[in-house]
């Protein structure tokens, strides 16, 4: 993307014939920078003569082209359950001038700051939950999504506990390819996690596969600045899959992510927590360790996310070591 002058920019032919009902294009900014992709605001005068602001996010190689169709897809998953709770996402595509960099196209938002109202944003969250439909009444997806540039394992599975375990294992992998080495502390502690954790966890629940965000922590989810003081919410940059409505949850439980206790309160007044009641507290914590390991594995230099999935699973492995055989 080439600046001709101070008010015009030239930018690829398929961003440019994927962007609605444009004349042409005002100017572009970059926005956000990432390890894995670029966020550019694109100002542009449209047929009509009326103005329109795109948001464009840029990212390259084989995994930058999964990550972006993920996206794509996931999003307008997410927008045909509840419209008001995502950006529309336009196009998704391949540049004509450079084969290795691709872009995800939607409307650009202004945000404010902090986070969105609870009550709004939870109905919102219970809307997509439970009036979604897995469309093979299966858990996964029909690609892959990524939880930042970390690929997930959405293989369409008849059970809730195999599609948890084999998507923990694939994270796990990836963990230890990124950190040069494997954690023998956490090694030790697998197999009770495998084999009595996890079926005793999951197995007992009888659930319908929900549409999910899949990384709904506070740096996803932003208050429209139109919206005023009633600081209605929407999500973004998901990596959702069918899966047991509560895991998402299990990424609101560590403070850093800042959804609070009214959070799992306002959500549960619209969904109620999943049978067997008593065992829900543990299942998030099955939950929230999934999403500490997310970041062990997106910053394997940071040993304090390790440390946080160690710690969990002991906890677990602990409280049910005597469950399964």
């Amino acid at each position: 993307m080439a600046p001709v002058d101070g008010t015009r920019t030239v930018v690829d032919p398929n961003v440019f014939a994927a962007l609605p009902d444009v004349d042409k294009v005002l100017e572009a900014e970059q926005v956000v920078q990432s390890r894995w992709a670029t966020g550019i605001r694109i100002d542009a005068k449209n047929l009509d003569g009326n103005k329109g602001s795109y948001f464009m996010k840029v990212s390259e190689g084989h995994h930058g082209r999964e990550a972006i169709k993920g996206e794509f897809e996931a999003t307008s998953a997410i927008h045909a359950v509840v419209p008001n709770f995502c950006p529309k996402p336009i196009a998704w595509g391949t540049f004509a001038s450079d084969a290795d960099a691709h872009f995800y196209l939607c409307k650009f938002y202004e945000f404010a700051k902090g986070m969105p109202d609870p009550e709004l944003f939870c109905a919102n969250l219970a809307t997509l939950h439970t009036q979604s439909k897995s469309p093979t009444g299966k858990f996964g997806f029909h690609c892959t999504t990524y939880n930042g540039d970390l690929p997930q394992d959405n293989t369409w599975c008849e059970s809730w506990e195999v599609f948890f375990a084999n998507g923990l294992r694939r994270t796990l992998r990836v963990r230890d390819e990124r950190a040069g080495s494997r954690s023998a502390e956490l090694d030790s502690l697998l197999p009770t996690l495998f084999n009595k954790v996890i079926p005793r966890l999951l197995r007992p629940l009888k659930i319908s596969p929900a549409l999910i965000h899949g990384d709904l922590w506070y740096g996803n989810a932003s208050v429209l600045k139109e919206s005023g003081a009633r600081k209605e919410g929407i999500v973004y940059d998901p990596a959702s899959f069918y899966g047991h409505n509560e895991y998402e949850l299990g990424n609101w439980r560590p403070e850093r992510n800042r959804f609070t206790k009214e959070c799992f309160d306002a959500y549960h007044t619209h969904v109620p927590k999943s049978e067997p009641v008593e065992d829900y507290d543990d299942r998030i914590k099955l939950y929230e360790m999934r999403f500490n390991l997310n970041a062990a594995a997106l910053l394997p230099d940071q040993p304090q996310f390790l440390q946080m999935v160690i710690n969990g699973v002991a906890e677990l492995n602990e409280k049910f070591k005597d469950s399964y055989v």
